[in-house]
């Protein structure tokens, strides 16, 4: 049971990781930590695969419609975070 913690940790703390990636730049250690778990963890790379064709296709959207400010309502925003903390939090 504590390795499964530990690995759910090591995926959550990845997930991270590959978002910070797609706005600024990773540290030398969290890419070697990042490379090594995306090399032993299937889901981990299909969230990263996802999580890019989304960003590329959420940057074509905004570029193709001359929308490039475009912004999330901050109490949607709000609400969006709340209910991520409250699946993290469910474990």
């Amino acid at each position: 049971m504590e390795a499964l913690k530990k690995i759910a940790n090591n995926c959550k703390h990845a997930t991270f990781l590959i978002e910070k990636k797609l706005i600024g730049r990773l540290s030398l250690r969290e890419r070697i930590f990042l490379k090594i778990h995306l090399y032993g963890c299937g889901l981990c790379r299909l969230y990263q695969n996802q999580t890019q064709k989304i960003n590329i296709l959420i940057r074509q959207l905004l570029h193709g419609s001359g929308t490039q400010d475009a912004k999330l309502d901050d109490n949607f925003k709000k609400e969006l975070q709340e209910r991520i903390e409250d699946e993290l939090n469910k474990n």
